[in-house]
């Protein structure tokens, strides 16, 4: 273990955030049938993220580059300057949970991205958006055409 010594404290969490989670989406995907790659059942997906997500934890965890200095100031400059974005980015998951309940998908994922992008600073309000709607629409075509999602995509109150 003396390669792992030298890491960074935050690619050891991030590595270790990966693996767990990887963990716990394939113990509840094996709660689903599974079934054969050429006839996926529903924990199909699930299992095979989590094996992704196990691998991808390893490797940070390997290749993470020894950099301690450099990881506590920007713990630090993360938590302090960033509670714009934090907050954007909350804030659109909320709006998007409560906008796609009350109006669908279209206006929720709307609502999401542009308050997200508003949490970047350099961020302008028109390309805010542009990208809102770009993203809404190619959403609406995966979800709805090709996933067939039984998602409305617009939907007037409750």
């Amino acid at each position: 273990m003396n390669f792992l010594k030298n890491k960074g404290p935050l690619e050891l969490v991030g590595a270790l955030v990966l693996i767990g989670i990887g963990v716990f989406t394939i113990w509840e995907g094996s709660h689903y049938n599974i079934g054969a790659l050429a006839r996926m059942g529903p924990g199909y997906f699930p299992v095979a993220l989590g094996v992704i997500m196990i691998f991808l934890g390893i490797l940070v965890a390997l290749t993470g580059e020894d950099r301690e200095e450099e990881a506590e100031s920007l713990k630090e400059e993360a938590f302090s300057n960033e509670w714009r974005g934090w907050a954007c980015i909350l804030g659109g998951i909320v709006l998007f949970i409560l906008f796609g309940a009350w109006f669908g998908l279209v206006p929720g994922t709307l609502a999401l991205v542009f308050v997200s992008a508003m949490g970047d600073k350099t961020q302008k309000v028109t390309s805010a958006i542009v990208l809102s709607i770009v993203v809404a629409l190619i959403g609406a075509i995966i979800f709805r055409f090709f996933l067939e999602l039984q998602f409305p995509l617009f939907r007037w109150g409750w």
